[in-house]
């Protein structure tokens, strides 16, 4: 039997989490890469948020953040990360499993 908490309810959007380092050229073309990402797959089922690190940085740590930039998909569980500037929109897609329903 899968653990209910795989699965998001329809109405409820996916939590994805960018950490980034200050206004570095990979971290502004991962949030625009990741900005275009959602708007393209479905606008609207994503809930962003964009933490800076250079402004946090114990939330490296607190995180297990270990390279920049980084996205992870807090919900559903599992939860998956993926390093870089997410210019692969289908990698981004299939290794956190974004696209899928």
């Amino acid at each position: 039997m899968q653990d209910a908490t795989e699965f998001a309810s329809p109405n409820e959007p996916l939590k994805l989490v960018l950490y980034v380092a200050g206004q570095t050229p990979k971290s502004l073309a991962a949030i625009a890469n990741l900005q275009r990402i959602c708007d393209e797959n479905e606008p609207g089922k994503y809930a962003v948020e964009v933490i800076d690190l250079k402004k946090a940085p114990q939330l490296a740590r607190e995180h297990n953040i270990v390279a920049i930039p980084t996205l992870v998909r807090q919900l559903p569980t599992p939860i998956r990360k993926i390093i870089g500037d997410l210019s692969d929109r289908e990698k981004v897609l299939v290794h956190l499993k974004v696209g899928e329903e």
